[in-house]
């Protein structure tokens, strides 16, 4: 079995992917990076996911979607990339995604006709409890996207910890699985060192409320 993990930097994918190494090696990771250098939907810098895969002692392979990208283009070009991979040996690919339906069909359908098989370890896990055994494990994460007509803005920087899931509104996802938030893991397990980031400021991108962030 050759597994890669599907990769944004998030504390949700961190812990997939500590829980998949418990059973067995971990491949690489697989991110997509849009034209800017950024991740896509979290608009952290390359650099810094691939200052993570350099902590974790993984390899990572990166796609780019076009721009503009429709569902289907990005359903081609990530489909094309995970094809190569299993050309190369890939057998399977973990996702950290935790309820969303929609968006583990749109996850299943990237991979068709690839003869991987999708692999979602956190699957319908009440995320309250996944919140704080993401903790107790010892993932530290920093906020780098927020949506503010969900969440405070003022919340893009803050560190992901125990005081910011008690701020949380009553109706926000500890994990922010509906978008609320993304965030960035400087450290967990599996982690050889931490990820230095310092936060410098805020932005307002496409409507959300991001981190400005420098290594």
């Amino acid at each position: 079995m050759t597994t890669w993990v599907s990769w944004s930097g998030g504390k949700d994918g961190a812990l997939a992917l500590a829980v998949t190494r418990e059973r067995g090696p971990i491949a690489g990771l697989h991110t997509t990076v849009l034209a800017g250098g950024e991740v896509a939907a979290s608009y952290v810098p390359r650099a810094l996911v691939e200052a993570q895969a350099a902590a974790l002692g993984l390899p990572l392979e990166t796609v780019e979607p076009p721009s503009p990208c429709p569902d289907e283009a990005y359903e081609e070009r990530t489909g094309a990339s995970w094809a190569a991979l299993r050309r190369r040996g890939a057998s399977e690919v973990v996702y950290g995604d935790l309820f969303l339906a929609d968006i583990r069909a749109f996850r299943e359908r990237a991979l068709a006709g690839t003869e991987l098989t999708a692999r979602f370890p956190l699957w319908e896990r009440a995320t309250d409890g996944l919140a704080r055994e993401m903790l107790d494990r010892g993932v530290r994460a920093v906020v780098v996207c927020v949506d503010p007509n969900r969440v405070p803005a003022e919340l893009a920087g803050r560190t992901w910890d125990a005081d910011l899931l008690r701020a949380l509104p009553e109706d926000v996802d500890p994990c922010g699985e509906n978008g609320e938030f993304h965030t960035l893991v400087t450290d967990g397990p599996g982690f050889a060192h931490p990820v230095p980031v310092s936060v410098t400021g805020t932005a307002l991108r496409d409507g959300f409320v991001t981190a400005v962030l420098r290594t």
